[in-house]
């Protein structure tokens, strides 16, 4: 973990390596950092990106004490993935649900080093106060024996990825049963959105690997593969999307035209992503909608840009096309937005534009 403070000593191996004078490949292959007295990693050790603290390789390259980092716990601790996911004595896979549920994990949400490609940490007194308002007996604990009271809906994830971390096989009846919920959509809904995610978390880390078979190995009953697969398709396309997506966001955030927000990807008309920006007051547009099919868009209304799945692109007062192409570069987009010359009332013009400029 990175103890409370020592954020600003962070380093990842590209850090290292520019320290070392080497590049990137030289010290993946040579992996200096696995040598005996080298200091250890503070990232988790089943975490992907390592990280180390500069001020102990610092010191370790020059032939100095390593000093220590500080060993007890600390509200300001931050925590990755499988760190948080101890804490609650849970899987990684469902913390994966867990964080996308409650908007002050969503809101203090750190990316270490900053960025699209940092890696994601929350703050230990985030998490504890995570554990402590689940439902159930006591902090982190279960539904109440007997209790025929419907779970929050934020709360119905993560308590059927609990059941699912207990037996993989878990039936729509037995969550129905377990949870309170309704078996049809509700249950069955929500077991197959986590197959799906849980399916495209495995290809993710084997790319080579095909959803039937990462349905297999993680022991998914063969009746619910058609289900799952097809929802880890929406969700491996969805995050094939999301790092630009998120890109934008953060460029956005930057330059004082939205608050920080960590982009949420919709299927409205389950088929099509989009998703939605919050503009903060003052700004041309309430908010910019994202359409994969459209591209960027102003959007009337801050609490419903969306607005209802259709199947042409909308128009209307007060809504224009921005920037060229379904993916233009932030910049280009924040020009637009703030130039009401530019744009189009139909994004067929800025589509043909694209196709034309590629030809």
């Amino acid at each position: 973990m990175i103890r409370a403070g020592r954020l600003r000593y962070v380093q990842t191996m590209a850090d290292l390596a520019d320290a070392l004078g080497k590049s990137l490949g030289t010290v993946r292959n040579t992996k200096p950092y696995a040598a005996q007295g080298h200091p250890a990693p503070i990232s988790s050790p089943t975490s992907r990106a390592q990280l180390w603290d500069a001020e102990q390789t610092e010191a370790y390259y020059v032939g100095k004490p390593v000093p220590e980092l500080p060993q007890a716990d600390d509200d300001e601790d931050l925590l990755d993935r499988h760190e948080a996911a101890e804490l609650l004595g849970i899987k990684p896979v469902s913390w994966n649900t867990y964080k996308q549920q409650d908007q002050d994990l969503i809101n203090g949400m750190v990316l270490v080093p900053e960025g699209p490609k940092g890696t994601e940490h929350w703050p230990r007194r985030l998490v504890l106060a995570y554990k402590n308002k689940r439902p159930g007996r006591g902090a982190g604990g279960g539904r109440r024996e007997g209790s025929g009271d419907m779970i929050p809906r934020d709360q119905i994830l993560p308590r059927i990825a609990e059941l699912m971390d207990a037996d993989p096989t878990v039936t729509v009846e037995a969550v129905a049963d377990t949870l309170g919920i309704t078996k049809f959509p509700t249950a069955q809904s929500g077991l197959a959105t986590l197959r799906g995610r849980r399916i495209a978390d495995l290809i993710e880390t084997h790319p080579g690997l095909d959803p039937k078979t990462a349905a297999l190995q993680l022991g998914y009953p063969t009746s619910t593969h058609r289900g799952a697969i097809t929802m880890a398709e929406r969700e491996l396309h969805a995050r094939s999307a999301k790092p630009y997506l998120q890109q934008t966001a953060n460029f956005l955030a930057a330059a004082g035209i939205a608050p920080p927000t960590q982009v949420e990807m919709r299927q409205v008309d389950g088929e099509h992503l989009t998703t939605a920006l919050p503009l903060a007051a003052g700004q041309p547009a309430p908010a910019l909608v994202w359409d994969e099919r459209f591209g960027w868009r102003t959007a009337t209304s801050r609490r419903h840009p969306i607005g209802k799945p259709t199947k042409t692109a909308p128009e209307g007062e007060g809504i224009r096309y921005l920037g060229t192409g379904l993916k233009p570069d932030p910049e280009e987009l924040l020009t637009a937005l703030r130039d009401q010359r530019r744009g189009t009332k139909h994004p067929k013009t800025l589509l043909d534009e694209h196709t034309n400029g590629e030809d």
